[in-house]
């Protein structure tokens, strides 16, 4: 019996992550609902990479429980069912865009036109015979990102798919996510670059493993009385430290680090 709640694909339950002598996740819980793009905010080293690598079951956890589409993460039956795209590229650069498609394809034991239509997806059809390294930047991340929807996933979680490309190609890859979600597919996207936002249905922000919000854009920015996504960042960030500082000047009592405050 799983414990994946109706609307949800992914439930992370009081999630622990110790790399070290760090504990990266602290104790984190977050719920990603069906068919919707949510976005994953938060500067660099907050913990998101670690949180996507635990939903994709490759992550060593210390605690907590992670499920996708009602499985444990990691399951075998999610490996068709879900999409990863890491940071780093996954194609091998000197074959071309069509047979790295098409290795991944048969990985998954997928034939047809799944190449094709990933090809497609990505806008690299005239590009489909090229050999990796002699594309573009821009169009070595779509290849990537071919790779990952070959296979149809229910769920795709995309690991910054838009760091370092121009704006253009970050807009059509975005409208690209929004066509996967109103098809029903559900897309965890991180990102570090808060214009990004408007582009999402949910955003979770996340800084030091600990979320600092999970709303809607206008609910975040209602709560904080900004006018921009980056604006109630810092401003969550803020009260984030000064909540912080005030514990560490006043602990509670019968903590057991000094007397009454």
């Amino acid at each position: 019996m799983t414990n994946n709640a109706d609307g949800d694909a992914i439930v992370v339950e009081n999630l622990r992550v110790v790399r070290g002598a760090r504990t990266v996740l602290p104790g984190l819980s977050i719920r990603v609902p069906h068919g919707e793009v949510v976005g994953l905010l938060g500067p660099s080293g907050g913990g998101k990479s670690t949180l996507m690598r635990a939903v994709v079951g490759v992550q060593v956890v210390a605690g907590g429980r992670v499920t996708v589409l009602g499985e444990d993460a990691g399951s075998p039956a999610l490996r068709h069912r879900v999409g990863y795209l890491t940071q780093a590229p996954s194609v091998y650069r000197d074959l071309s865009v069509r047979h790295n498609v098409g290795y991944f394809a048969r990985v998954l034991g997928i034939g047809g036109d799944a190449v094709d239509r990933a090809i497609a997806a990505v806008d690299l059809t005239d590009h489909a015979n090229a050999r990796v390294e002699n594309l573009s930047g821009g169009q070595e991340a779509r290849a990537n990102l071919a790779c990952t929807l070959v296979g149809d996933p229910e769920v795709l979680v995309l690991d910054e798919p838009t760091v370092g490309l121009d704006p253009v190609l970050r807009r059509d890859l975005w409208e690209l996510f929004r066509r996967l979600a109103a098809a029903g597919r559900t897309v965890l996207v991180s990102s570090h670059v808060m214009d990004e936002a408007v582009r999402c249905d949910r955003l979770i922000l996340l800084r030091d493993g600990r979320v600092l919000s999970d709303s809607t854009l206008p609910e975040l920015l209602e709560m904080t009385g900004a006018v921009d996504a980056e604006q109630a960042f810092l401003a969550l960030i803020d009260a984030a430290d000064a909540a912080d500082a005030a514990d560490a000047a006043h602990p509670a009592e019968g903590d057991g680090l000094g007397g009454a405050a």
